[in-house]
C-alpha cells in the first residue's frame, strides 16, 4: 500500500522539513517551506536493473558516440557534438533564442540521424509550426508534441523511439503522483530523474530548458545542475543582435569554449570569426578605446574595451562596468594610483566591452589600465592599429599569459601593425608581419605607448 506523508520543502534550496518554519534552516530564506505530499514507497526501475562491479583496469575507454548538430558553434561548446544518451541543459533570458536554437539543431539532427521529439509545454504545436516555417524547417522526422505531464511524455517517447528529445521547458512539467505546482522543487527533481532515467537507459541524447531568476541564476533546486551531463548558458541582450552560449559545466568536453551567433530573422546565425564581427565598427587611435585579446577556449578573440573617466563633485565616485570584473576594474585603478600616482578617487569611471562579450581571467588587464590612463589624461596611442596584451600585478609588473602565440597570430591574421605583450613572453612568440614589443612594467607599457 502506498504511504503518503506531508512534508515543508523550501522552494529556493530544496530543504525538507517535518513543519512550517518562517526561515529555512538550509539556506536562511524567509517563508519558502511549502507544504507538499511525498510517496514513500516509490519503486525506482533503475533499482530493478542488476549490476556488478568491475576492476577498472578491465574495463574498455573508447570515445563517446556523438551526433552532428549541424551548427558549428554548437558543437564547439558541447565538445564536438551531442553525445549519445547525454542530458543537457540550457539556460538564458527569456527571448535570447534558446527555443529558436534548438529547432534549428533538431531539424538537422532530424535530416542526418532520425526521428527528434520536440516536447514543449510553454507553446502549442500551432506556434512552433510557425516559428518553424520562418526557420525554414522542413524536417519529417521532427515530431512536435505539447504536454506537461511527464507519463504522457514517457509515453509518446516509447511509442516514436526518438534519437533526441528536447524538453521545452522543465519548470512546466508535472508528475501526477506529487501535490505541488509544476516548477517547484519537488515537481522539477523528480521529472528531472524521470528524464535521466528515460535518457540512460534508452540511450536517448536530451536537452532540456530551464528558466533563469531575476538575479540570472539557473532557477529551481541546485541538485539539477549536478544530474544533467552538461550545462549551457545563452548570453547577451535582446535589444543586441549577439548571443554567447558558454559551457558552465560538461563531463564530455572543456568548460572554456563559446559559441557566437548573430540573431536575424531567418534564426540564429553562427558567427565563425568572432574577433572580424567585435572589431567591425571600431574607430582606432580613439581616446579611451583600446583593443585587447582574451582567450575562450582554444579561440583567441580580439574586442574593443572603452573607458570614460570624467571628474565629479559627488562624495561616492561611480563605478559602471559592463563586460569586465568590477573587482577587476578596482584592482586595476589602485595600482594606477598608488604607482603612476594618477588620481581616480574623484572622478568616474565608466568601462565597455563593445559587442556584449564577457570578459574573463586576466588578459584585457594591461589594456584596460592603458585606455584609463588614455581617457582620464586625453592622450591618443602614438602607434597605429595596436593590440594589447598583458596581466597587472598589483607591485605594477606586467605578468605573462597563457597562448599568447595564438593571440598574435590572430592580431597577424586581422592585420594589426603591433602588438604590447609581457617581456617573458616575447621570446616565445615568433611573426613576420607584425611587430611585437616587449614590456615588463605598467610604466614601460605606458611610456611606449603615449
Amino acid at each position: 500500500m502506498v504511504k503518503v506523508k506531508t512534508v515543508y520543502i523550501c522552494q529556493e534550496c530544496g530543504h525538507e522539513s517535518l513543519k512550517w518554519m518562517g526561515k529555512c534552516p538550509g539556506c536562511g530564506a524567509w517563508n519558502t517551506l511549502v507544504e507538499e505530499q511525498v510517496v514513500q514507497n516509490k519503486k525506482n526501475t533503475i533499482s530493478n536493473i542488476e549490476t556488478q562491479s568491475v576492476c577498472i583496469q578491465n574495463i574498455k575507454s573508447g570515445e563517446y558516440e556523438r551526433y552532428n548538430t549541424g551548427i558549428k558553434e554548437l558543437n564547439r561548446v558541447l565538445g564536438g557534438g551531442l553525445v549519445k544518451g547525454s542530458l543537457t541543459l540550457i539556460s538564458g533570458a527569456p527571448g535570447i533564442g534558446k527555443s529558436t536554437l534548438l529547432l534549428q539543431s533538431a531539424n538537422n539532427i532530424a535530416e542526418s540521424y532520425g526521428k527528434v521529439l520536440y516536447v514543449s509545454g510553454e507553446e502549442s504545436g500551432e506556434q512552433i509550426k510557425m516559428r518553424g516555417d520562418r526557420l525554414n524547417i522542413t524536417s519529417e522526422n521532427l515530431f512536435i508534441l505539447a504536454e506537461t505531464n511527464i507519463d504522457i511524455i514517457e509515453k509518446n517517447i516509447d511509442e516514436l523511439k526518438p534519437k533526441f528529445v528536447i524538453m521545452d521547458s522543465i519548470q512546466t512539467l508535472y508528475k501526477p503522483e506529487i501535490t505541488s505546482a509544476p516548477g517547484s522543487v519537488s515537481q522539477v527533481r523528480e521529472c528531472s530523474n524521470e528524464i535521466m532515467r528515460i535518457g540512460k537507459l534508452q540511450g536517448i541524447a536530451f536537452f532540456i530548458v530551464a528558466h533563469i531568476t531575476k538575479q540570472g541564476e539557473l532557477a529551481g533546486p541546485r541538485v539539477l545542475e549536478h544530474m544533467v551531463d552538461t550545462v549551457l548558458s545563452f548570453e547577451g541582450e535582446r535589444t543586441e543582435e549577439y548571443r554567447i552560449l558558454r559551457t558552465i559545466k560538461n563531463r564530455f568536453g572543456t568548460t572554456s569554449e563559446i559559441g557566437v551567433f548573430e540573431m536575424r530573422e531567418e534564426g540564429l546565425i553562427e558567427i565563425n570569426n568572432p574577433s572580424n564581427v567585435f572589431l567591425e565598427e571600431t574607430s582606432f587611435n580613439q581616446e579611451g578605446s583600446v583593443v585587447i585579446a582574451t582567450v575562450e577556449g582554444t579561440r583567441p578573440i580580439l574586442v574593443e574595451i572603452q573607458a570614460l573617466v570624467s571628474e565629479t563633485k559627488a562624495v561616492m565616485p561611480r563605478r559602471t562596468v559592463i563586460g569586465v570584473d568590477s573587482s577587476r576594474l578596482n584592482l586595476i585603478l589602485a595600482v594606477l594610483e598608488k604607482k603612476l600616482k594618477v588620481p581616480f578617487y574623484n572622478c568616474d569611471v565608466y568601462v565597455n566591452v563593445v559587442g556584449g562579450l564577457n570578459l574573463e581571467g586576466t588578459y584585457g588587464d594591461l589594456g584596460l589600465a592603458i585606455a584609463l590612463i588614455s581617457s582620464i589624461k586625453s592622450k591618443f596611442m602614438k602607434m597605429d592599429r595596436t593590440i594589447i596584451v598583458g596581466e597587472v600585478g598589483l607591485t605594477g609588473e606586467v605578468r605573462p599569459v597563457s597562448f599568447c602565440d595564438r593571440v598574435v597570430l590572430e592580431a597577424e591574421k586581422m592585420g594589426f601593425s603591433n602588438v604590447i605583450i609581457p617581456k617573458r613572453n616575447e621570446e616565445k612568440v615568433k611573426a613576420e608581419d607584425i611587430k611585437i614589443i616587449g614590456v615588463s612594467s605598467l610604466k614601460e607599457a605606458i611610456s611606449k605607448v603615449f
